[in-house]
């Protein structure tokens, strides 16, 4: 009777989790980026989150200090663009945006030569870098269900997801941050959406 009750908990606990898994990561369903957001870019220009484009997205947060995950994620990010210029869909059909959770420090300038890092040298380019006030950083966090927070360290603890979304704003999928990031799986979804 024990080994069946221990079987039985075991089985819901993989059921619970596999439900879990489904509704955060597989089917995360929609998301409405707010349309009253002005951030500016890395090149000192305001976006206007109410002009953006219909395009799909692919939405990372990070900051420039963090020191594993984060440039782990945008160099990943780097090599899916260069497929995507192969492919001709990179900019027109497809654009990435990254944002920093930590605008104090990471000011225009400091984005700059970072987004410098990952040949990216103008918004033109079909990847914004952004930086904004505390407020509105958090508006579009919490849009997409991202979480961080400063402790005081000088390390952000936060999500490590990125965020792809169709024109309509259909959140499709999240993908891992860092070295789980999945450029094929993303890559797969990006094409299956825009064609």
């Amino acid at each position: 009777m024990k080994k069946f009750y221990i079987g039985f908990i075991s089985i819901l606990v993989l059921g619970v989790a596999a439900g879990i898994f489904y509704l955060q990561v597989i089917r995360p369903g929609t998301a409405e980026l707010p349309k009253d957001v002005v951030m500016e870019t890395a090149f000192e220009e305001e976006i206007d989150f109410a002009d953006l484009p219909k395009r799909a997205r692919l939405i990372e947060f990070m900051y420039t200090q963090c020191p594993d995950v984060c440039p782990v994620t945008t160099l990943e990010m780097s090599k899916l663009k260069h497929t995507l210029e192969e492919e001709g869909v990179f900019g027109d059909e497809v654009e990435f945006i990254t944002i920093t959770i930590d605008p104090k420090r990471d000011t225009p300038e400091v984005l700059k030569e970072y987004a410098g890092r990952f040949e990216v040298t103008s918004s033109e380019d079909g990847w914004l870098f952004l930086t904004g006030t505390d407020e509105a950083t958090k508006e579009i966090a919490d849009a997409l269900g991202f979480l961080y927070r400063d402790p005081g360290s000088g390390e952000i603890v936060h999500s490590t997801y990125a965020y792809f979304m169709d024109e309509d704003n259909n959140l499709l999928e999240k993908f891992t941050m860092g070295e789980g990031f999945d450029r094929e799986r993303a890559y797969d979804r990006i094409m299956r959406t825009i064609n």
